[in-house]
């Protein structure tokens, strides 16, 4: 059965957290939703879609999603790698966004573009 409660507003990290908390809520799986487990479905999710691309030479790699099987499974595969992270981070209160701008700046400070002194140059 379809649930009509979710409009075509464009999707939200929040919203999405939000619907997944619910569906495992539903389902009365937050009890399985530790940070440890979590962490390892993100890995065994990661793992699958490595596993896609595990036996292809780099050419073939790069034409998998003129495929519409393996690009249905690529697509499958992210969106599980997606999920689990974002359920992660909700549990553990991690916002992912912040996390990323904060890491990417990091690099940008770390991996200075070429020509500007650094002593990797």
């Amino acid at each position: 059965m379809h649930d009509d409660t979710y409009d075509s507003t464009p999707a939200t990290i929040a919203g999405l957290q939000q619907r997944l908390a619910r569906f495992a809520a539903e389902r009365d799986w937050g009890q399985y939703h530790t940070p440890k487990n979590l962490a390892a479905a993100l890995s065994v999710e990661a793992a699958e879609l490595v596993e896609i691309f595990q036996w292809l030479t780099p050419e073939q790699s790069e034409r998998v999603m003129a495929d519409p099987e393996s690009a249905g499974r690529v697509e499958d595969e992210v969106a599980d790698v997606l999920a689990y992270l974002l359920q992660f981070c909700h549990v553990v209160g991690v916002d992912p966004l912040s996390a990323l701008e904060a890491k990417i700046e990091r690099n940008e400070t770390r991996f200075p573009r070429p020509g500007t002194g650094h002593s990797m140059e």
